[in-house]
């Protein structure tokens, strides 16, 4: 099922609002910025927590050797060689075609940045990297066993458009995992994750990236995000079964699940 939707005229840039055709470019710019600095910032801002919340989507994916995963947004790689990585290390990986893992991001610089990894060179035959647009991936229908966007989704100019090219390209039987902030589940937590993100987080990014607006920008996007419950209706939006939602760090991220059936 295709979603048809209607472009709309604005779309949120931060607390900022600004013409729909112009946020793609104003999104790349953030990233062209941080791109060299992104693996450490996510660090630094998370204190390393981002990688066990990587590390339960993939345990959530459970990667086969065989399978075909695409990655969108998906930036510097960790998730796509995480799912190599594993899928490799399966006791029967031997007997069948390795897996297979596609990049794609909208930012040639976070691409670049992904390839210069020293982890990256041991995956390099089972790796494309493609620069695309989430809204208009440049895959055929059908082709993946296993979509994954992490940290990315929220940066989309039309979220539903993203949500229906996800589906598009999942094969019947397909696996949709998406990892994002989202909204803490209580009161004191969020109010103290907000006094954490809007002064320390801008801040780092001032100290260790040399720029502040673009990680200012990153904090406001993750407060426009839709709640749990709100972003799991506009995945059934799109087409997906079973869909579910699992809240990590008390929600500071969720990770949202679904299947193409």
């Amino acid at each position: 099922m295709l979603l048809m939707t209607q472009r709309k005229e604005n779309a949120s840039f931060g607390f900022r609002e600004v013409p729909a055709g112009e946020k793609a470019g104003l999104v790349r710019g953030v990233f062209n910025n941080v791109a060299g600095n992104y693996d450490l910032m996510n660090d630094l801002m998370s204190g390393g927590v981002h990688r066990v919340w990587k590390t339960v989507l993939l345990d959530r994916l459970a990667p086969q050797p065989g399978q075909h995963l695409i990655d969108v947004a998906g930036g510097t790689g960790d998730i796509a060689l995480g799912f190599l990585k594993r899928a490799n290390g399966r006791p029967n990986a031997g007997a069948k075609p390795p897996a297979r893992a596609s990049i794609c991001d909208i930012n040639h610089e976070m691409l670049a940045a992904g390839e210069e990894r020293r982890d990256a060179a041991k995956y390099a035959e089972q790796i494309t990297r493609v620069c695309g647009d989430a809204e208009k991936l440049p895959f055929e229908a059908c082709m993946a066993d296993a979509y994954t966007i992490g940290f990315g989704i929220r940066n989309v100019t039309d979220m539903d458009a993203a949500l229906s090219e996800a589906r598009r390209v999942l094969k019947p039987g397909g696996r949709f995992i998406c990892l994002e902030f989202s909204h803490p589940i209580t009161e004191h937590l969020q109010k103290a994750y907000d006094a954490y993100s809007f002064n320390v987080i801008p801040w780092l990014g001032e100290k260790v990236a040399k720029d502040r607006a673009s990680y200012q920008y990153l904090v406001e996007s993750i407060r426009r995000f839709p709640g749990q419950e709100e972003f799991a209706a506009r995945i059934r939006k799109a087409g997906f079964s079973r869909v579910s939602y699992e809240n990590l760090t008390g929600g500071v991220a969720a990770l949202h699940m679904g299947w193409r059936l």
